[in-house]
């Protein structure tokens, strides 16, 4: 089973596979429903991310899943005849007409279709396979029981569904509210995410035409914010069952320290149960919580929509959670660049990529040293790459600061506070 992972920009391509993945979701802006992440990449650097990924053994789907008007298909023509000459690994489509587009210039290349398009039923899978669909990310409302029963009827068909993420409340994310509101589309790639505000309820006397604010204390303040996604617990039954060939993890704008941690947790939670049977799937939830979120919820998996009353945070837009992200280690693997203020005695988990080691070591610098299971990073002084010593650093401060030993490019360092 595939563990698809978010690639918004080349870093966090990188991260992304240090952490585990077997393939990373990327775009540039046009035709993108993360138009805004798509703005980290041109087609330039976009070419070089995805020779890199193929050189590490990393597939690179690209999305072209936004809904085009007819004025803009002669452009979205171009970039589908760009992006096969870069040789993405698979092309990630919402409608049908830029799916056959796409297969008309390009046919060489794997269409997967988005889960805009709200494939729910074995006569959607069908229809799409003969139309020449590889994969389907199955819509948000799916379950796992219903997964089962189409790839018994359609099984030359791959199966995707979100895993982990930010959830939308609108059906399949098709939503329209910040379009509506502030003329920016979500269905076009620059969704205002509206539906995470505070609203002020009003009622109306419409013979007298007062406005009546309706207090509140906590619930309904936030009342379209959705939770977010996340099955790393039900890990094993997803693959118990058999039938999902991808599992995808959201976040094309979210921080790179997301893309690392839940990649590493959900890479670990599958390897362990393919190679023991079982997954203490507990314990990557705790990492897991280290990241910002919403509040978690399991969704649609396993329950119909309409069981289900858990899906929404209604007092808060957003958990910062008690980590905070310290600092990521340079490509020399001999300094870190400050993402959290630092001072000298200040203590850090080590947050390593997949698959490597380190050892321990000390001098006036600092320490990196083992102990209760944890890689720990202690900062006797702040020294810049130039050789200043500070007193503090902060995030915002470009200069490379000194580790007392080198550690993997891409690694973390993280403390906690509360």
């Amino acid at each position: 089973m595939e563990l698809l992972s978010p690639a918004g920009d080349f870093e966090k391509l990188k991260i992304a596979i240090e952490y585990g993945a077997d393939a990373v979701y990327a775009g540039v802006s046009h035709f993108s429903l993360r138009c805004h992440s798509g703005k980290e990449f041109d087609y330039e650097t976009f070419n070089k991310a995805v020779k890199y990924a193929h050189n590490k053994g990393v597939k690179v789907y690209a999305t072209v899943n936004a809904f085009p008007f007819e004025n803009q298909l002669p452009l979205i023509e171009s970039h589908i005849k760009k992006l096969k000459e870069i040789g993405v690994d698979a092309f990630i489509i919402s409608t049908l007409g830029v799916l056959y587009k796409a297969k008309e210039i390009a046919p060489e290349i794997d269409i997967h279709l988005s889960t805009q398009a709200n494939a729910l039923s074995s006569w959607d899978y069908m229809a799409y396979r003969d139309l020449g669909v590889k994969r389907i990310i199955a819509a948000r409302e799916a379950t796992l029981k219903d997964l089962t029963k189409i790839k018994e009827k359609v099984p030359e068909i791959e199966i995707e569904i979100f895993v982990h993420g930010a959830m939308c409340f609108a059906y399949s994310g098709r939503c329209l509210l910040s379009a509506v509101q502030f003329g920016r589309n979500p269905n076009k790639g620059s969704c205002a995410n509206d539906c995470r505000y505070p609203y002020v309820l009003y009622a109306e006397n419409p013979e007298t035409g007062k406005l009546f604010k309706l207090e509140e204390y906590k619930d309904g303040t936030y009342i379209m914010n959705a939770k977010d996604l996340c099955l790393i617990e039900h890990i094993p039954e997803i693959i118990k069952s058999g039938v999902i060939d991808s599992v995808k993890i959201e976040g094309r704008t979210k921080a790179p320290y997301y893309v690392g941690v839940v990649t590493k947790a959900y890479r670990d939670a599958i390897d362990e149960y393919i190679k023991t049977g079982k997954c203490e799937c507990k314990k990557y939830l705790n990492e897991i919580l280290t990241t910002k979120n919403r509040g978690l919820t399991e969704a649609y998996i396993v329950k119909r929509p309409y069981e289900k009353d858990d899906t929404q945070n209604l007092e808060t837009s957003l958990t910062t959670g008690d980590w905070q992200v310290s600092g990521i280690v340079t490509e020399d693997g001999g300094h870190f660049m400050c993402k959290y203020k630092t001072y000298p005695g200040d203590v850090l988990e080590i947050v390593l990529p997949k698959n490597v080691k380190i050892e321990s070591c000390e001098n006036e610098i600092g320490k990196i040293y083992r102990e209760n299971g944890k890689w720990l990073l202690k900062l006797n002084k702040i020294v810049t790459q130039s050789g200043k010593e500070l007193s503090s650093v902060h995030s915002g401060n470009l200069n490379p600061i000194k580790l007392p030993c080198k550690l993997p490019y891409l690694t973390f360092l993280r403390k906690e506070d509360k």
